[in-house]
């Protein structure tokens, strides 16, 4: 398979040939950055760990690594150490993982948050036709970070160029540089990643790059899971310990007319009028 870049890879942690590693793959993740995919699609990364023959976990990663916070050990470091460490550091958490293959796309940030340029749609076509999933998993377009909004357009785009019946049944976005606690609790898609800590924890520490380089991601993501559990129902007992949530945008996948800015913002309106049913419950207008 080739890609736009010359320096991506595909990394099998199990040595199968890569056709028949991404024919496998049923849980796509597509994330920005290196630690994005364990982070936001922890829930795809369980769903497979022990379900080898019949659900395997496979991840994009769309970013070069460079310009990464440095601090402490890394504040040395150039953005090519930072590359080759990034990258090093994805291999080891497919290897925790036990996913069935990783993709480093290698792409600068700023070419990929260039909306004339289509090389990230191009390479994730690809992919997603070699592999098929039965769900994808990508940052949420409510994410406030602009890399993670061009892999989120760059991912919607290259699946609406698949012909209907060779699209995932479910397209998640996920929860990054904005949590999703705002949705509708009728709209969450709700990812009990209860009894997994353990796990997440080895995963998220592979990732010394950027927490050593001065960026706690690892307890701020379960931290951010565990407040999802609590403060999902002020009435009742915690059903899970650890949730994470997705905004479904599956719609966006089945009607390819559907605005993707306008759907997002529907959402919004939807979160703006529960604010101000509630408020005017206490505030009625007199």
């Amino acid at each position: 398979m080739t890609f736009s870049r010359a320096d991506a890879e595909i990394f099998v942690p199990d040595g199968l040939k890569t056709p028949a590693a991404l024919t496998r793959v049923t849980h796509l993740a597509i994330g920005a950055h290196h630690d994005d995919l364990e982070f936001m699609a922890f829930h795809g990364i369980i769903s497979c760990f022990h379900h080898k023959n019949s659900q395997w976990f496979g991840g994009v990663t769309c970013t070069d690594g460079a310009g990464s916070s440095r601090t402490g050990v890394y504040a040395e470091f150039t953005d090519e150490d930072m590359r080759a460490i990034r990258r090093e550091e994805q291999r080891a958490a497919a290897l925790v993982g036990r996913y069935a293959a990783v993709i480093q796309l290698a792409h600068p940030s700023a070419t990929i948050k260039n909306p004339d340029d289509h090389s990230l749609a191009d390479d994730l076509e690809k992919i997603l036709i070699a592999s098929r999933p039965d769900v994808v998993y990508t940052h949420n377009p409510a994410d406030k970070h602009d890399t993670h909004l061009a892999v989120t357009a760059a991912t919607v785009n290259a699946l609406r160029r698949l012909a209907p019946d060779q699209r995932p049944r479910q397209l998640l976005g996920c929860e990054g540089w904005r949590g999703l606690d705002w949705l509708g609790d009728n709209e969450k898609v709700r990812m009990d990643v209860s009894g997994y800590d353990h796990l997440a924890s080895a995963l998220n520490g592979i990732f010394d790059s950027q927490i050593g380089g001065g960026k706690r991601y690892d307890l701020a993501t379960l931290g951010r899971r565990s407040a999802n559990a609590t403060f999902l129902e002020s009435h009742a007992s915690d059903s899970a310990s650890h949730l994470s949530f997705a905004m479904d945008l599956t719609p966006l996948l089945l009607d390819d007319s559907i605005d993707p800015v306008d759907f997002t913002l529907s959402a919004v309106d939807r979160f703006r009028g529960d604010v101000s049913n509630r408020l005017r419950r206490v505030f009625p207008k007199r």
